[in-house]
């Protein structure tokens, strides 16, 4: 079994690729990106733009063997919305872009209000998936948000993952869908 442990700024890139592959079937990046050639090209400077202020402030987690990663954002970090902005304006088709916008400001709408932890960005290599790695990521990042007794927050952007974030104590919110976006399911941990 990997070991869970806090990434480092060498292991960004790789993490980041982990990233990538694990969300290669994930409905709403593949809304997003429909095609291979679009995802491969977009996912990475998405995933920095969401995430990647998570290595700026050591609360991106990984693998010792980097088949998993978590990029989780401490309160008042957020993710680079100019950068998003420019990803989506260049990536995305045209069409769906509204739709999209949407999405994102419903996800706004049920972020907690105060302070707390923020996961945009978890995933798994397809190869190592059901071996508990997402497991160990979520217990290593939630011990840090248990000694600050804060909340946690997420998008599930696949219902697979459901059963990991309420085996962790997430609870959904609700359901994002507009036009033709896959559904989305917002999930809140209640400060312990």
């Amino acid at each position: 079994m990997p070991i869970a442990r806090r990434a480092t700024a060498s292991d960004e890139r790789v993490a980041i690729d982990t990233i990538v592959l694990a969300f290669a079937a994930d409905p709403v990046a593949r809304w997003c990106w429909p095609n291979a050639h679009q995802y491969l090209a977009s996912m990475g400077s998405f995933t920095r733009a969401m995430g990647g202020a998570a290595f700026r402030h050591e609360r991106a987690y990984c693998t010792d063997d980097h088949s998993g990663a978590a990029l989780w954002l401490p309160p008042e970090v957020h993710p680079d919305g100019e950068a998003l902005d420019a990803i989506f304006e260049k990536t995305v088709d045209a069409p769906l872009r509204g739709d999209l916008y949407t999405v994102f400001k419903q996800m706004g709408g049920h972020h907690p209000e105060g302070p707390h932890w923020y996961l945009p960005l978890i995933g798994v290599d397809p190869a190592r998936q059901g071996r508990g790695v997402g497991d160990l990521l979520m217990t290593l990042a939630l011990q840090e948000c248990d000694r600050d007794h804060l909340p946690a927050y997420l998008e599930s952007t696949n219902p697979r993952n459901i059963s990991l974030y309420r085996r962790h104590g997430f609870e959904a919110l609700g359901t994002i869908q507009v036009g033709s976006s896959p559904p989305m399911v917002p999930m809140l941990r209640a400060a312990r």
